[in-house]
């Protein structure tokens, strides 16, 4: 009876020194500003050579074809997942449901510093493929741009490695984001009323991606009415930069549009969603503080699983559809040829 209670006891005061130390490891990673999950073998050698690719996914449901996709240029080896808020639901995903990988991290950002973290950095030098996950990517913006996690990205693309966004993560991807810096998610109707007004943040100078070099991007597209959104920040940053050869790109909600290294795109999609793509090629007609927006005549394309956007010059062939937008006095119709 004395050894059962002092087995009891050893396994008592085991089980405590592994709290203990897991509590210490939680607050070392709090103090560092991150978080830190893990699941698979990360001694494991990649199995295959990685290969150059953006994925570019509307949010919501996963398109696991696309996600294969990018698996496979990533050589099935180590996929990152950064993130500033959720925990494991990604990794566990990829793991699991996309599958044959040999391990997948993540890590969550909580404050600007991790971005500077050595460890952070080398999980981040490490990765067969880098993926950006949902939330606010307002705070992709605040702890990550102008620091040495930033360039560590920018580095990772540069190496011919994968990378791949969702939802917020999506929308940093482009040369140019719409930041969300105001605190709120901004819907077309505010934004054609106001197009010069603070709520229509807008990022620039963060990641570098090729073949979106004059892109800006958009999310949950068609399902929450973005079109006017989104010709409302290309109006804004035609005026700004005073280019008239930027372009807007639109995903769906289940829906991934995948560049490979030529800058050949394709859709995949579960639910015959689109990838959007706009190009007013000129200044709006109305742009001025105050006043909301006129832009007639913006040209729109859809891009369906059987069509493909050739990235290096937009073009699109077998579009799904073709569509025209007029913006008068803030209101949005469109016109179908």
């Amino acid at each position: 009876m004395r050894l059962i209670s002092f087995r009891h006891l050893l396994c008592g005061l085991a089980l405590a020194g592994f709290v203990f130390a897991a509590a210490a490891q939680a607050a070392e990673a709090e103090r560092d500003g991150y978080s830190y999950y893990t699941i698979g073998d990360l001694a494991k050698p990649r199995p295959e050579p990685v290969q150059p690719g953006l994925m570019l996914v509307g949010g919501g449901d996963w398109p696991y074809d696309a996600f294969r996709w990018f698996v496979a240029r990533a050589g099935h080896g180590r996929i990152v997942i950064l993130r500033a808020s959720g925990n494991v639901e990604a990794q566990n995903e990829f793991f699991h449901d996309v599958g044959g990988i040999t391990a997948a991290q993540t890590l969550v950002f909580s404050d600007r510093r991790a971005a500077s973290d050595a460890e952070v950095l080398r999980i981040v030098r490490e990765a067969d493929g880098l993926f950006l996950a949902g939330g606010d990517q307002s705070n992709y913006v605040r702890f990550w741009k102008g620091t040495p996690l930033n360039a560590a990205i920018d580095a990772h693309v540069r190496a011919g490695k994968p990378i791949g966004g969702t939802s917020a993560g999506l929308a940093v991807l482009g040369a140019y984001a719409y930041g969300a810096m105001d605190g709120g998610s901004l819907t077309t109707t505010e934004a054609l009323a106001d197009p010069a007004g603070p709520a229509v943040t807008l990022v620039a100078d963060f990641l570098h991606m090729p073949f979106l070099e004059r892109v800006i991007t958009d999310s949950h597209f068609d399902k929450r009415e973005r079109q006017g959104r989104l010709i409302t920040f290309l109006a804004r940053l035609a005026q700004e930069r005073q280019r008239s050869d930027l372009v807007g790109l639109g995903i769906d909600e289940y829906t991934a549009l995948c560049i490979d290294g030529d800058g050949e795109g394709r859709v995949f999609s579960g639910n015959g969603g689109f990838a959007w793509l706009f190009r007013p090629q000129r200044a709006a007609d109305v742009y001025a503080a105050g006043k909301p927006l006129s832009f007639r005549d913006v040209p729109a394309t859809g891009i369906g699983t059987n069509g493909r956007l050739h990235l290096r010059d937009f073009r699109v062939e077998q579009p799904a559809f073709e569509a025209r937008y007029d913006v008068e006095a803030g209101r949005l119709t469109r016109r179908t040829p």
